[in-house]
Formats: C-alpha cells, sequence, structure tokens
C-alpha cells in the first residue's frame, strides 16, 4: 500500500481524519499503513464498510459529541465513555435524559458566549485599527511638510 518515497499515516490517525471507531474497521485497515494517496482515495470513493461504518456506527466520542451537540466533557459527566450506534444516538435524541439536556445548554452557553468574546475582540482590533489609520493620516502631512523645508 505504500511506497518508498510517499508519506504515510497509522490507521488511528486515518480513522481519527474520517470520523470513524478504529476497533470497527476491518483488520485489514486497522493492520495497513495508509498514504496520503489511499487517504484521499477513501475520502472521496468510500468503500462500503467504511460508508455503512459512517452511516450506522459505532461513532467515536468526538461524533458522538458532535451528534448530541455536547462536548465530549459532557458526554463523560453523562456517563458515555463508550462508542455510540447511530440508533442509539437517535433514541437519546427522541428522548433526551436530564445529563443531556443540561450539557446542551451548557454546550450552547459556551459557545455563545465564545462567539461574543470573539465578536468582542474583532471590535476591539477595528477601533485599534480605525485610531492607527486616523493617526497615520493625520500625521503624514506634518511629515512630507517637514521633507520639503
Amino acid at each position: 500500500m505504500t511506497s518508498a518515497n510517499s508519506q504515510s499515516m497509522k490507521p488511528a490517525t486515518v480513522a481519527k481524519k474520517l470520523g470513524i471507531y478504529l476497533p470497527a474497521t476491518p483488520q485489514e485497515f486497522q493492520d495497513s499503513e495508509i498514504t496520503r494517496a489511499d487517504f484521499a482515495e477513501l475520502q472521496a470513493n468510500a468503500p462500503e464498510w467504511l460508508a455503512e461504518l459512517r452511516r450506522t456506527g459505532p461513532h467515536p466520542r468526538p461524533v458522538v459529541a458532535q451528534k448530541l451537540n455536547v462536548s465530549i466533557s459532557g458526554l463523560a459527566r453523562g456517563g458515555i465513555t463508550e462508542p455510540l450506534t447511530t440508533a442509539e444516538i437517535t433514541e437519546l435524541l427522541a428522548a433526551p435524559p436530564q445529563w443531556l439536556v443540561v450539557e446542551r445548554a451548557t454546550h450552547a452557553a459556551v459557545r455563545s458566549e465564545a462567539k461574543r468574546i470573539k465578536e468582542e475582540a474583532a471590535k476591539k482590533e477595528a477601533t485599534k485599527d480605525a485610531k492607527t489609520n486616523a493617526a497615520a493620516k493625520r500625521d503624514a502631512p506634518k511629515a512630507s511638510k517637514r521633507d520639503h523645508a
């Protein structure tokens, strides 16, 4: 699968990049080094086992957290430490337990606060840039008058 000149990745790295649970992949995949070209091919033309794994799971915790709209820490606080299938995720979303309701609200609040902070920083940066530009325009005529004197 690998050539002497091509960069290769470990199956765990590829599984993480593909958002799949490594122990659920075929043994052949787990035992091989995957080149960047092989990885690109997996992304472009997913084999049936990969498409099925993405569709039904089991899904790794980062994917479960994303599908449930909570943080990975929130999963742990809710007692979810193992991968879940799509059916299990669907069940949780259909009848959310109290921990999921709380974690989704917490996650939304954290995202909202992060967005507010980012917007505030952007406003401060814009104000700083405007002041710098105004000062540069104000000082530019003075410098040109001195140069001509």
